[in-house]
């Protein structure tokens, strides 16, 4: 049998029982015949700790010491998940980001993986031991230093390591069974996939499904990684994340909604009366991409005849919104545009599903829903598998649930069990 790398979250390592219930896992796929590489995360809310002590001792942590204060959370649970499995006669290597070969960017706090060079880990499995992996952590290629990957970037770890490997199999182990049609927490008839395509994953992870990490998922599209979602609270079948969600010879169409993502972590900025010529938008979003400001939506409203100004308005992840605002201050008399509104009391409800592109009227139908809940629409964005739309902050669970009954996604009973409360 081939290797199979597997990924446990912060809730699965919350304490020593659930240290030693995972080693016990780790263990028992061993003993099926498969090599096993672990990638973990810190132990419960750890990182959210470490971070508030930074902030205690300075409200502006630089940014390469507080990487080297994160990553060691990672370094307490690959330890200890190691002496779990040891004590239950196995043979176990833990491996720090960079000793396994983690290469990366300099950009400290969200750096990207450049190259994965797992040769230490390789002879790890070579002479038959569990290799346990640091997730959320590598080292750049420029300067040597460490540096972190970014919140719930364990996933993309895990996924990296599977793919230069060539691993049959990613699994990732978080605190509820699989991917579902929408978050149990806020819909709790919300069905269990047996399969959801990379595309279609990407799509929800990038519309604020928790379950994945999205460079985890762009990362198993670009090198055709399997990943199987589940939970490490039981021994159910999850999700699998596949290529195609069709089987061979399956004349069964496709489903057409894959499920109901939402985003709470949105912010709306507007750009009043910017002149109408050529440029001016580019020159906005030019010091919004040197500020490594990500942008999702952007509505550009018709120029009005009278002034010859128009009003740019865009969605961007809250974190950003003051470097964004500052970055477009700086520009104001550069550009001429009147003045600036911010928002942050926004979030993203987005419909996906591969089946929609051959399905006509699945916007009506998502529209007419949300009008019948009473939720406003403020901004709208598609995609060919995607509809997204902006909506007050308090409006977010109603327009979630409204939808998912609208499309039939409801299961009979109540599928869902929510093991350890923080959606990793």
């Amino acid at each position: 049998m081939g290797i199979v790398v597997q990924k446990y979250g912060g809730s699965s390592v919350a304490d020593a029982d659930g240290i030693k219930r995972v080693a016990q896992r780790i263990v028992n796929t061993k003993k099926q015949g498969h090599e096993v590489v672990v990638v973990v995360s810190a132990m419960g809310d750890t990182t959210d700790d470490l971070r508030d002590l930074a902030e205690q001792v300075t409200p502006l942590p630089p940014p390469r010491e507080l990487d080297m204060l994160l990553t060691a959370g990672e370094r307490i649970s690959m330890a200890l998940l190691a002496m779990a499995v040891s004590s239950l006669g196995h043979e176990a290597q833990s491996f720090t980001g960079s000793q396994a070969g983690v290469i990366t960017d300099s950009v400290h706090g969200k750096a990207k993986i450049i190259d994965i060079t797992p040769g230490r880990i390789q002879s790890a499995i070579d002479e038959g031991h569990v290799a346990i992996v640091a997730g959320f952590q590598g080292v750049s290629q420029d300067t040597k230093d460490v540096t972190t990957l970014g919140r719930g970037a364990s996933d993309t770890t895990a996924v990296a390591l599977a793919a230069a490997l060539g691993a049959e199999v990613c699994e990732i182990y978080t605190d509820v069974a699989g991917v579902f049609t929408a978050d149990p927490r806020i819909v709790p008839a919300a069905r269990k996939l047996d399969r959801v395509s990379h595309e279609e994953m990407l799509e929800m992870a990038a519309s604020g499904a928790k379950i994945l990490h999205l460079r985890c998922v762009e990362y198993a599209r670009r090198y055709d990684v399997p990943i199987h979602v589940r939970t490490s609270f039981d021994t159910i079948e999850g999700t699998w994340v596949l290529p195609d969600t069709a089987e061979e010879g399956d004349t069964v169409e496709q489903a057409i909604i894959a499920g109901v993502a939402h985003d709470r972590s949105e912010a709306k900025i507007t750009v009043v009366g910017v002149p109408d010529k050529v440029g001016e938008a580019a020159r906005i979003f030019e010091v919004l991409a040197a500020s490594e400001v990500n942008i999702d939506m952007v509505v550009q409203n018709v120029s009005a005849a009278a002034t010859a100004r128009t009003d740019i308005s865009f969605t961007l992840p809250r974190e950003d919104g003051q470097v964004a605002m500052a970055a477009l201050a700086k520009i104001q008399d550069e550009v001429g545009y009147d003045k600036l509104l911010f928002d942050d009391r926004v979030g993203k409800v987005s419909l996906i599903g591969a089946g929609m592109r051959s399905h006509p009227g699945i916007t009506a139908k998502f529209f007419a829903a949300l009008a019948a809940a009473g939720v406003n629409i403020e901004m709208i964005s598609t995609s060919e598998i995607r509809i997204s739309v902006i909506v007050d902050e308090g409006q977010i669970d109603t327009a979630v649930r409204a939808t998912h009954t609208a499309f039939d996604l409801d299961a009979d009973e109540v599928e869902a069990v929510v093991y350890g409360g923080t959606g990793r």
